[in-house]
């Protein structure tokens, strides 16, 4: 029974990895995303370090093979990745291949945020809007009061909900 695992690579070296178990007749998906750095764009890895390999009868080559670190076991055998989950990866491909990620959502009225820099660095407040195309407006609590600051919008950063994992 064929079933999809996944491989760690050595950093930066997905396609050398990706290639090598091509050679050995391995089927392998590598997703990828069209990355802005800076002015450019690039084509990178969804997952960096990882890539997906179909077993079908034989899976200890693929520690073996060139660019490989190892593959994600359970009990001494590889991980199964669901079906729905690569049918869910691949359904966000675009015609050139390319993973489409959604746009980050941005901060939202009543989001917290986590000031990073200067004399309010550490504080946690709670975002209440944009004063300008630069700049945040944050309520901390200060001396049993909400006080709004404006701060540089780069200064501050969402607080997630931690998932518990």
């Amino acid at each position: 029974m064929a079933f999809w695992a996944v491989a760690q690579t050595e950093s930066q070296r997905e396609n050398v990895a990706a290639s090598f178990l091509r050679q050995a007749r391995f089927q392998i998906y590598l997703p990828k995303i069209l990355e802005r750095v800076g002015a450019r764009q690039r084509v990178t890895p969804l997952f960096p370090g990882y890539l997906f390999v179909e077993i079908i009868d034989r899976w200890y080559e693929i520690r073996w093979t060139v660019g490989v670190l190892r593959l994600l076991l359970i009990d001494g055998q590889p991980a199964h990745v669901t079906e729905s989950i690569m049918v869910n990866i691949r359904k966000q491909e675009g015609r050139d291949g390319l993973i489409r990620l959604p746009k980050p959502r941005g901060l939202q009225r009543g989001d917290q945020v986590r000031v990073l820099r200067g004399s309010f660095a550490g504080r946690i407040g709670v975002f209440e809007g944009l004063s300008g195309s630069q700049r945040s407006k944050i309520l901390l609590a200060w001396l049993g009061c909400q006080v709004p600051v404006f701060l540089p919008t780069a200064d501050v950063k969402p607080i997630t909900a931690s998932c518990g994992v």
